[in-house]
């Protein structure tokens, strides 16, 4: 009796999903799928974590969850459920039933529905640099970002931190802060409010502000990344100590995210072109392009190149910014 009510709160202790995949060496892995994607099956364990298998040593496999089937030449098609076959085969259930070989298949990834009970997720990155030589120079800048989702909307918060001191005298310090609420109205359509504030301690322009509003189209966001344009009209406003000045601007705004490697690394790129409503400066480009490489399940490795740009009456000048650092994400 006690066998039995051990299996019984067992069985209620039990994840409802139960993927396995069964190798070509004869072990066997259960978990659940969380991609396929490069040739790597992204597979989550309760006793090793996430793991990497490489598709071409899978023999078959089983999942109870719904999949997106993508086949060579092929449009992605739903499968509720995955059964196992023969070897190098599968069983594909869902509209249709038919049996697969595994080398078809090129990639796997689970729906995301639109309406979810909650998704969050998000990234912490720091670089700490210190010199001694003629001059004792210490920097360091914070950078994160994260998203919460719930139901048809979205909040997205990022912000950056940068200190350095050069023979124990502050030589740079500014922080960033902005923060987006997003409103879905389909699958793709959203609309978006903003504000952003930026204070520079040592530059003329000590304060910036900028609140905007405008649509935004998501073409994807799953399991594999993300890409997302936002088209805005914003009111900017700057401060410093000889004036402030206020003006109006368009802008277009780009998030793009893909996790390549079986999920091991991760492509990212932020973009934003200002176009300002008036004479003396024709445009402000703010923009990343990043590399994580993941070493467990939360530590990265980053590799981040910033490009800022602004073009003011027939002269462009230009700042880049190379971070390498290591930071967290969940």
């Amino acid at each position: 009796m006690r066998v039995l009510i051990a299996l019984f709160l067992f069985t209620l202790a039990a994840p409802l999903w139960a993927d396995t995949v069964w190798l070509d060496n004869g072990d066997r892995l259960s978990g659940e799928i969380i991609l396929l994607d490069g040739g790597k099956l992204a597979l989550k364990t309760k006793y090793a974590g996430q793991v990497l298998i490489d598709w071409k040593d899978i023999d078959t496999l089983s999942s109870d969850k719904p999949l997106l089937v993508r086949r060579s030449g092929f449009d992605n098609e739903r499968s509720e459920r995955l059964a196992a076959a023969g070897s190098g085969m599968v069983r594909v259930q869902g509209e249709r039933e038919y049996t697969l070989p595994l080398a078809q298949i090129k990639r796997l990834v689970p729906p995301r529905p639109l309406l979810e009970d909650r998704l969050w997720e998000g990234n912490l990155d720091a670089k700490l640099d210190m010199k001694r030589n003629q001059n004792d120079v210490d920097e360091w800048k914070l950078k994160g970002n994260t998203r919460v989702e719930h139901g048809r909307w979205r909040h997205v918060l990022s912000g950056e931190l940068e200190r350095e001191t050069k023979n124990d005298r502050k030589v740079e310090d500014n922080w960033e802060l902005e923060y987006d609420l997003d409103r879905f109205f389909t699958e793709h359509w959203f609309w978006r409010v903003g504000v952003q504030q930026a204070e520079d301690e040592f530059e003329t322009v000590d304060r910036q502000r900028i609140v905007g509003t405008g649509p935004g189209y998501r073409f994807w966001d799953d399991e594999l990344g993300r890409f997302d344009l936002i088209g805005q009209f914003n009111r900017v406003r700057l401060e410093s100590d000889v004036a402030d000045l206020a003006f109006n601007t368009t802008s277009l705004e780009l998030d793009y995210k893909r996790l390549l490697w079986g999920t091991r690394l991760e492509f990212y790129a932020n973009a934003e072109l200002q176009i300002p409503h008036i004479e003396e400066i024709d445009y402000v480009l703010d923009s990343e392009f990043g590399l994580r490489y993941r070493l467990n399940q939360w530590a990265r490795l980053s590799l981040l190149y910033e490009l800022d740009q602004l073009r003011a009456q027939g002269q462009t000048v230009s700042d880049r910014h190379y971070l390498i650092g290591i930071g967290v994400g969940w």
